[in-house]
């Protein structure tokens, strides 16, 4: 293993798993026998696991046991299979919620750095990784990072992801700090709520992934009476969104916003406030492309330190 530090962008959702190329669900389940198909499965340890499928259930923390550790391992894979490599140094650059991140951080970085190399199969390839270093950065910061200088002077961005909402408020390219916040009112309990309204109406659960697409602009062949709650329960929860940004002071008709995570697209397609000062950064993938952005960054920095630890 050479010098050479490969920097991988992680985002940890309690949704999807995001590199700046791929897009997972985040689950996690034990094979306790040799499997018969090596789709998606990392083998960790002596022990399969497949990753995909149905999402892991939101705990207080994403550190309580092995599932975001397995989580990364496969999206290191994926990114390093990618790139055609298999054996090297790594610098993951992953990302907490931003009221969260002094308190979580530490813990992220031991979990994340637990072992200093690694050996795991991923669809039967074998890697070998060496983590070089896990630096930590704000989410919602990091989905604009690479472009916060062209923000206007004031500005707010809005982060809407699976479990939290990040509103963050810029001052000359610089967080407000001070008046960042984070809101436990993500797309997950929209699901939920899209769900027991399909329950009280109709008698039926939907599967997420169908709420999913429409949040994403799909219509599929869902019969009208399903779409009718879906789109009634994603306006509700855009005029929600709105209505927290007024409470938080700011003014819709002219301060500019910018929406950014999963929850772009559903307040560009079902809010009713609109303006030419209100954008929307639709790319799923922007807060994985941010870490590795700032990974980057960090790297090109401290690049003598980091070789002079990993040789």
């Amino acid at each position: 293993m050479d010098k050479h530090i490969e920097v991988i962008g992680i985002d940890h959702g309690w949704s999807n798993m995001k590199t700046v190329s791929r897009v997972f669900t985040t689950g996690v389940k034990e094979i306790t026998t040799e499997p018969a198909f090596y789709d998606n499965v990392v083998e960790w340890g002596g022990i399969y696991h497949k990753v995909g499928g149905k999402r892991l259930e939101v705990r207080d923390t994403k550190v309580e046991n092995d599932n975001f550790y397995i989580l990364t391992l496969a999206s290191v894979a994926k990114e390093l299979g990618r790139r055609g490599m298999r054996n090297c140094n790594v610098l993951l650059s992953v990302g907490l919620p931003l009221t969260r991140f002094g308190a979580e951080k530490q813990d992220f970085i031991k979990y994340l750095a637990r072992e200093k190399e690694v050996s795991f199969r991923f669809e039967r390839e074998k890697y070998r990784i060496r983590i070089a270093r896990v630096s930590v950065f704000p989410q919602c910061y990091a989905a604009v990072a690479d472009r916060i200088r062209t923000l206007p002077e004031r500005a707010v961005i809005v982060d809407i992801g699976s479990w939290t909402i990040d509103i963050m408020p810029v001052y000359q390219c610089y967080p407000d700090e001070p008046e960042c916040t984070t809101i436990p009112q993500g797309l997950i309990r929209c699901m939920r709520e899209i769900n027991e309204e399909c329950v009280r109406q109709i008698g039926q659960e939907l599967d997420e992934d169908i709420i999913q697409e429409v949040m994403a602009g799909g219509k599929g062949k869902l019969p009208q009476q399903y779409m009718e709650i879906i789109e009634g329960c994603l306006g509700r929860f855009a005029e929600k969104v709105f209505n927290m940004l007024k409470e938080h002071g700011y003014n819709l008709d002219v301060t500019p916003i910018i929406f950014v995570g999963g929850g772009a697209t559903v307040m560009k397609l079902f809010g009713n406030v609109s303006g030419a000062n209100i954008q929307y950064l639709e790319d799923v993938k922007a807060n994985a492309k941010g870490y590795e952005y700032l990974g980057r960054a960090y790297l090109s920095a401290n690049r003598k330190a980091l070789e002079a630890a990993v040789g």
